[in-house]
């Protein structure tokens, strides 16, 4: 299974809908197939926290929502995660390429990847490290039960070696 085929899978059988983005590199293969894909609505954005509002009116609005972005956005999203995902306990699935892990080779990267568990661990939010694509389809779709069972976000982080 394709490490992209395998992430676009496990949120079709999630019955993830909505989806907001955020361009990466690592992403962009999964992103066309998102694009090509007429029942799922791909909202591309310049910023995670605006991502993070409306991932909050999609599911407001019955959809099922999740956000494709780096692992660096986290840092721009902490306040919208805390203060309006996890306040009002609205689900959301967070697909993360994690940068910065072995095997990067952009040093800017390095300081925010080895910070990013720690970071989720401090929200208090659950996360999940696939090591190949059959991992990450069966991640994706606990991570999205997880969120809707308890009204938080959860995340799916995709490391270098994932790819």
């Amino acid at each position: 299974m394709d490490s992209s085929e395998a992430i676009y899978d496990g949120l079709k059988d999630s019955g993830i809908d909505f989806i907001v983005s955020v361009p990466c590199v690592n992403l962009s293969k999964l992103l066309n197939m998102i694009d090509e894909d007429s029942e799922i609505i791909h909202i591309p954005v310049t910023r995670e926290e605006e991502g993070i509002g409306i991932c909050a009116g999609a599911y407001l609005g019955g959809k099922s929502p999740a956000i494709l972005m780096q692992n660096s956005g986290l840092g721009n999203s902490i306040n919208a995660l805390k203060s309006l995902m996890e306040l009002y306990e609205f689900p959301l699935l967070m697909i993360m390429s994690h940068r910065g892990t072995e095997g990067e080779n952009i040093c800017g990267q390095v300081p925010m990847g080895q910070s990013t568990p720690r970071i989720l661990e401090g929200m208090d939010f659950k996360f999940f490290k696939p090591g190949n694509p059959e991992g990450a389809y069966e991640d994706i779709i606990e991570a999205w039960d997880l969120s809707t069972e308890e009204g938080r976000p959860v995340s799916v982080l995709l490391e270098i070696k994932y790819w």
